[in-house]
């Protein structure tokens, strides 16, 4: 079992309101490098999906319940097929979304008991609580040319270093998508 965090994030390392829908005066910031640098399987998660399991908080899983289920392609296709874990301690009912279940429980014993590999796409507050537990063993990053000065940081100055080691890094449109996994202990 593998945990792998998917992020859009701009070169000062903040990962808030990519897409413009939080409404905050600088969202939008991945979206304006048009949709080769945000569309499709761009962080290679396809086959992951099929086996393995997507870990989303509340609100995340809240945005993707909308958009995910009316689209069609390939990619959308696995998305929607996957098997969905939520962390939330208000969300009761999650039929918006095929395969969805609310976390019964604290979510890093969830996350220590599953068997199955994990990828979290945004849901910052459960990335840093799996920081925190040290529990990430990958991050998959598109880091787009934009430095924004303000808003929720990957990795905030107050939390323990991360040494990590570059498994790749290719150019996608005006983004470049970054593997990093945990560096050896």
């Amino acid at each position: 079992m593998s945990v792998t965090v998917i992020e859009f994030i701009t070169l000062d390392g903040i990962v808030s309101d990519p897409d413009g829908s939080g409404g905050t005066p600088a969202g939008g910031w991945a979206f304006r490098h048009g949709p080769e640098a945000v569309a499709g399987d761009k962080f290679r998660v396809g086959p992951t999906l099929d086996e393995g399991v997507l870990l989303l908080g509340r609100s995340t899983w809240q945005f993707f319940s909308r958009i995910w289920p009316g689209r069609d392609d390939p990619f959308s296709a696995r998305m929607n097929a996957a098997s969905k874990l939520v962390a939330s301690r208000t969300l009761a009912d999650t039929s918006a979304w095929q395969n969805s279940q609310v976390i019964d429980g604290d979510l890093v014993d969830t996350v220590k008991r599953e068997q199955r590999d994990v990828i979290i796409m945004g849901s910052l507050s459960v990335v840093h609580a799996l920081m925190a537990a040290d529990l990430i063993d990958e991050y998959r990053l598109q880091i787009f040319p934009a430095a924004l000065g303000t808003g929720d940081r990957l990795f905030p100055a107050d939390r323990t270093p991360a040494y990590l080691e570059c498994l790749s890094a290719e150019q996608a449109g005006a983004a470049v998508l970054a593997r990093y996994e945990r560096a050896a202990r």
